[in-house]
């Protein structure tokens, strides 16, 4: 089972509390954890990524054992930790401004 953490304005949407597990079946990419977690809470679409396009929202990254892959391929797929639920996969709202 996959862990996925979001932060607290998506939760509220997906009307859920603390983190979600997720059944991904392998090969376990970036693309592959978003579809699922899309499909489980349909109020995400669009949120975390685009409707058309299906590429990250602005202000949206991706973290995995402390790794960005925010700007790495969908394909990408996840490290061990994250598959066999150690670590969790992370969205998080980034913050801009001066």
């Amino acid at each position: 089972m996959i862990r996925v953490v979001l932060p607290f304005h998506l939760r509220n949407l997906a009307r859920m509390d603390g983190e979600v597990t997720l059944a991904v079946p392998p090969p376990v990419t970036v693309r592959a954890v978003l579809d699922a977690l899309e499909n489980k809470f349909p109020a995400l679409r669009g949120t975390i990524r685009d409707h058309g396009t299906l590429k990250r929202r602005p202000f949206i990254r991706y973290f995995a054992c402390k790794e960005d892959l925010s700007l790495a391929p969908m394909e990408t797929l996840l490290p061990d930790e994250v598959v066999n639920g150690v670590e969790p996969f992370l969205v998080v709202g980034a913050m801009a401004g001066g």
